[in-house]
């Protein structure tokens, strides 16, 4: 027995705004249903593999670096090219402390912290091993 990753859910006081940048960064459509939640997915649809990424309005402001962050890896393009994409949506370089690392820490349009690999990955490709 386990459990099965299915969403990934994010607080957020303009829950549009954000689902909006996370569906540019990852090519994937943004869904709104009639309550005003947004949700994107790799197919538009809620039966689309995981995970499925959900945006909740919450009154509170962030306050304190995320405990659980997303990491994205180029595809299509090599990671100083994806990273001009990502800052031209929006995205922030920001210093969390990481040092000289071959990642990229960035935060997104409520300060979400998330990391741009360095590996890129193609669509169609399958991830080589680390």
């Amino acid at each position: 027995m386990g459990c099965v990753l299915r969403e990934i859910v994010f607080d957020c006081a303009d829950a549009k705004r954000v689902a909006a940048f996370w569906s540019q960064v990852l090519d994937w459509p943004l869904k709104e249903d009639d309550d005003g939640l947004c949700w994107l997915s790799s197919t538009g649809e809620p039966t689309a593999p995981a995970p499925l990424l959900v945006f909740i309005p919450v009154p509170e402001p962030k306050t304190v670096k995320n405990r659980v962050h997303i990491d994205v890896n180029p595809s299509g393009a090599d990671q100083d090219e994806e990273l001009e994409r990502l800052l031209a949506l929006g995205a922030r370089r920001v210093d969390i402390g990481q040092g000289d690392v071959p990642w990229v820490v960035l935060a997104d349009a409520e300060g979400n912290e998330f990391c741009l690999l360095k590996r890129r990955v193609d669509a169609l490709s399958p991830v080589p091993p680390a």
